[in-house]
């Protein structure tokens, strides 16, 4: 029932999911979920458990760093950036639904990936406080540019994007000299390229950080 949710959710959009609209895709009455499901917050929850699952049939991304710590939080990120733009509309929830702990950041909101994480980064040197350092700046960039990403495909992220969208193509520059003359360049989609350069500048103030930490501990 959760992937026919996903797919519910990837076809239709994420405010068409009700228990009705569910029951009448599975060609069963809405009540019958109930059996299955407390409610649409539950089915919620499952849909973003089984949607972060998916890294774990993604051939590219690893399990444990067998080739580095960088390699590693490489392949998770693009795992994480395939998730998204293959579940657009799904992403804003794993980006908001209450995590397992309040700790725990999205995007990576699975205590088996955060556990992985910090598995990788202190079997490579790094200290306690210097892993959560980098599982709070890996997470901040990863959730800031896909949810980016996914709003330039068209997905509402609040209630105000989908006025927003509603006004974009009466927008009127003609006031505005320097946005109508870069508009062509600002319309550009460079994300893949953003994301490949901001995620390489993240991994180097890492590295950055690892040797400080490393030259500290020489010094004592």
């Amino acid at each position: 029932m959760l992937g026919a949710a996903l797919a519910f959710i990837d076809e239709n959009g994420l405010d068409a999911l009700t228990m009705r609209g569910l029951g009448a895709y599975l060609g069963v009455e809405g009540m019958a979920l109930y059996r299955h499901v407390s409610g649409r917050d539950a089915l919620l929850d499952g849909v973003v458990e089984i949607v972060i699952d998916e890294l774990y049939g993604d051939p590219d991304v690893h399990l444990r760093p067998t080739h580095g710590w960088q390699d590693f939080l490489q392949r998770l990120a693009h795992g994480l950036r395939r998730i998204a733009l293959a579940h657009p509309a799904v992403f804003p929830l794993i980006a908001t639904r209450p995590p397992a702990a309040p700790w725990v950041r999205p995007p990576l909101r699975s205590l088996r990936w955060v556990e992985s994480f910090l598995d990788a980064l202190a079997e490579h040197g790094f200290t306690d406080e210097s892993a959560v350092a980098a599982y709070r700046a890996y997470t901040s960039f990863l959730l800031g540019h896909l949810l980016l990403e996914v709003s330039q495909l068209g997905v509402p992220i609040s209630s105000r994007d989908k006025e927003a969208a509603a006004q974009e193509s009466t927008t009127d520059l003609s006031e505005y000299p320097h946005l109508l003359r870069v508009e062509p360049l600002l319309s550009r989609d460079e994300s893949a390229a953003e994301f490949e350069e901001s995620l390489e500048n993240l991994l180097d103030r890492l590295e950055r950080l690892l040797q400080s930490q490393r030259s500290g501990r020489r010094s004592r």
